[in-house]
């Protein structure tokens, strides 16, 4: 999608939303792997409740990153730029809502192992600035100049 003019000062030049569909929701499979192995690590060397609790907190940045991508990158092969960027923005703002509800709703009505909770919540936080970097590193010759100030 070639660029229209931005309202804040940005030219949205060109969305590649196959490609940050993909990454949306490769990042969540990447989660849930995570989520197991620090649930199955935690059992292996902690305890159950240690394992339980990792698999609450991964599983609260997994669903949160899967909430995301269903609000922000489906539905937005027709949009405009300026209105996939948006739907990205509303997307990201859902997904910290998410985890601040699933967190509050957590603590206040299970006993977890907070460490190996907030430990795993952290592990699935990592797969998306990975995968993010990964993508921009893998578009960056072809990207570059993507967004103007303007």
């Amino acid at each position: 999608m070639r660029g229209s003019p931005a309202r804040a000062g940005l030219t949205v030049i060109e969305t590649d939303l196959p490609n940050a569909r993909r990454l949306a929701f490769s990042v969540v499979l990447g989660q849930a792997a995570v989520t197991v192995i620090a649930s199955l690590l935690c059992r292996a060397l902690l305890d159950p409740p240690a394992a339980e609790s990792a698999a609450i907190g991964g599983g609260i940045g997994t669903i949160a990153s899967l909430v995301m991508a269903l609000a922000s990158v489906c539905g937005t092969s027709t949009m405009s730029p300026e209105r996939a960027v948006r739907a990205l923005l509303l997307g990201e703002a859902i997904k910290v809502a998410v985890i601040v509800m699933l967190f509050v709703l957590v603590l206040r009505v299970m006993r977890v192992a907070p460490l190996a909770m907030f430990a795993a919540f952290a592990a699935t936080f990592v797969v998306y600035w990975i995968a993010l970097l990964s993508a921009r590193a893998a578009w960056g010759g072809a990207r570059r100049g993507a967004w103007r100030g303007g």
